[in-house]
């Protein structure tokens, strides 16, 4: 693996706009995908666009689907009545 493929948590604190602590936290939840490296992590820009919020995981993408067929069943009528407006 090449450096160039590589990012540290510092990298990804700066580019987030948060701490490097943030970016451990959202390691440790899962929320963010990282590889162990001996005591440090660091991040494969191939996850950038997952991490940034540009692609949907398989997970969001169904929490979304299921909200959205939530409102239509709750407010279907209302929303049509909206879109002739």
């Amino acid at each position: 693996m090449d450096n160039k493929e590589l990012m540290t948590t510092a990298e990804l604190a700066k580019l987030l706009g948060i701490s490097r602590v943030a970016v451990f936290k959202r390691i440790k939840k899962g929320q963010i995908k990282a590889i162990r490296v001996g005591k440090s992590f660091v991040i494969l820009k191939d996850y950038l666009p997952e991490i940034l919020g540009r692609v949907l995981s398989k997970n969001n993408k169904s929490e979304i689907e299921a909200a959205v067929k939530k409102t239509v069943k709750e407010y279907g009528q209302t929303l049509r009545l909206l879109g002739r407006e």
